[in-house]
């Protein structure tokens, strides 16, 4: 690791999932006995290369003091904004006042609680010379259709060269900051750091991740979630 630079963990958590339909928020859902979140929390506050984490919270949030790691010095809660952006650019400016500029941020989905040790060792250790910065991915396997309004399938995508963009993602703070702040300003709402730097005329790596580091989003990832951490066990 590059000397004085540090690697700090954001994780917006403002929203509300209503793809879930659930009663509550996706993150605060029961996943193999804990919580979606404090799973999630842990995979990166166990990592000796992280120096904290903040967390971005709906200020209606009253679920949060529930969880494990709700009184962890080590997590600071921040004000989320109305859109996932926003929410990131919000704990981004906090972290400006403890982090320095050159200091790695990694932005990580709080409905996310399969990321492995390994595919965090690897973004940090391929990342932490790199330009740039960049972000785990999949390849696409899967035949790719362009349907319409309607229904009706309109062609066959190639999928060559096409990647799931997964989290972490992983920038630079002050490069970060700057880019969403620039795509916000421009109207952009970007659903994920890479689209900023990458409007900013930057090109972030793909690192190469696993496909169970699935985002929970509709009630049958749960189950595929819990299969994937009981194989971890």
């Amino acid at each position: 690791m590059s000397s004085g630079v540090r690697c700090w963990g954001v994780v917006p958590a403002a929203g509300v999932g209503q793809r879930m339909g659930a009663a509550i928020p996706k993150q605060y859902l029961n996943l193999a006995g804990r919580r979606v979140i404090d799973h999630t929390l842990e995979r990166l506050l166990s990592h000796p290369r992280i120096e904290g984490i903040y967390l971005a919270l709906s200020p209606q949030d009253e679920l949060w003091r529930e969880c494990d790691f709700a009184e962890d010095p080590r997590i600071v809660r921040i004000e989320g904004g109305e859109e996932r952006c926003h929410s990131v650019l919000n704990t981004l400016g906090a972290l400006k006042q403890q982090a320095a500029d050159e200091d790695w941020v990694l932005v990580h989905d709080a409905a996310r609680p399969c990321l492995s040790r390994s595919d965090l060792d690897r973004l940090i250790d391929t990342l932490m010379e790199h330009p740039v910065g960049g972000l785990l991915g999949v390849p696409v396997r899967d035949t790719l259709k362009a349907v319409g309004s309607d229904g009706g399938v309109e062609r066959t995508v190639s999928r060559e060269g096409l990647w799931h963009a997964l989290t972490p993602q992983m920038f630079r703070l002050g490069p970060l900051h700057q880019a969403l702040e620039n795509a916000i300003a421009k109207g952009a709402l970007v659903t994920d750091d890479a689209s900023a730097i990458e409007l900013a005329g930057a090109r972030p790596l793909m690192v190469e991740g696993d496909a169970s580091n699935i985002k929970i989003t509709r009630p049958a990832d749960l189950q595929l979630a819990a299969d994937y951490l009981s194989r971890c066990e």
